[in-house]
């Protein structure tokens, strides 16, 4: 994914000028404040299930991951845009740029990744995306992952960008419902152990398995 694509519209964010992403398959626009703003009660819930070293893929303006630092917790943000990164770092957060699928700090050893507003659709492909956070995962480490809703369509789409200043072209991405998952999962050799929602949306919490693999769970 092209740093570029995202450099004005973090830019018009910070600037309170209007800027929000709209998927292909959906006409209704997620504003760019929903991103930056005060933690909801479904991010509150979501972190209290971090409880240790965690790395968030896709960070944006890093409400994650200063959070999670305010909290005393080792946390990285990771993201392609410099923008994004910078306004993590002016809220207290660690973060880096770089592609996700570039070498990172600290691989195999995180207790924990995030994927959340949207992320598992980072390039397309959920599969090689959560193959990816197997490896940053040490042993028995978890991911966790905002989905879409039970029985919703899953598949690739188009992410497109809107911004006050300019028009892009969009970007490949790709949705996930909670009820298609656990089959991506597995072939990322991860189980799912919970999937639960709050204030309609929806997450999963998945592991990289130690030695034994639960059965997983269905929705």
């Amino acid at each position: 994914m092209s740093p570029g694509a995202w450099a004005t519209f973090w830019t018009d964010a910070a600037g309170g000028r209007p800027a929000a992403v709209r998927w292909s398959d959906d006409p209704s626009p997620v504003p760019a404040k929903s991103w930056s703003g005060p933690l909801d009660c479904a991010d509150i819930e979501l972190l209290a299930r971090i409880c240790g070293p965690a790395i968030d893929l896709g960070c944006g303006p890093g409400r994650f991951v200063a959070a999670m630092r305010a909290r005393g917790l080792d946390a990285l943000g990771v993201d392609v845009s410099a923008q994004a990164i910078q306004l993590a770092r002016s809220r207290g957060g660690t973060a880096v740029t770089r592609c996700l699928f570039d070498p990172l700090p600290g691989e195999g050893s995180w207790e924990h990744a995030l994927l959340v507003d949207g992320n598992i659709g980072i390039g397309a492909d959920p599969v090689r995306l959560l193959r990816r956070a197997f490896e940053l995962l040490t042993p028995g480490g978890s991911v966790h992952v905002e989905l879409d809703p039970p029985n919703t369509c899953s598949g690739p789409v188009l992410l497109h960008l809107e911004s006050a200043d300019s028009v892009r072209e969009p970007l490949h991405w790709a949705r996930v419902s909670a009820s298609g998952f656990a089959a991506l999962a597995g072939q990322a050799g991860l189980t799912v152990r919970e999937i639960w929602h709050r204030a309609d949306r929806w997450f999963a919490h998945a592991i990289r398995p130690s030695t034994t693999e639960p059965d997983p769970v269905a929705v």
